[in-house]
């Protein structure tokens, strides 16, 4: 078990072979999330949201939803340019 301190700011300092091993450099967003009586950092990085994609099961509604607002913003610049 490796153990870290609280500073008076709050802060605390991830010890470095845990941060070698999960890719942690200077400037890299945590997510904090607290599950009960612990508290879980996890590195914000490109293979943490390429795990959690599709995690919200939208069933494409989102993606038909995204599709009609374009219809109608092409409709909107297509009258646009059709009164010049």
């Amino acid at each position: 078990m490796t153990t870290t301190t609280v500073t008076a700011k709050g802060q605390v300092v991830i010890p470095s072979r845990i941060r070698r091993h999960l890719n942690i450099k200077r400037g890299t967003r945590l997510c904090v999330v607290e599950k009960g009586q612990e508290i879980v950092l996890q590195p914000l990085t490109e293979d943490y949201f390429e795990r959690n994609a599709g995690i919200l099961k939208t069933k494409g509604k989102l993606t038909q939803t995204l599709l009609e607002e374009r219809a109608k913003e092409k409709q909107a610049e297509d009258k646009k340019w059709s009164k010049s």
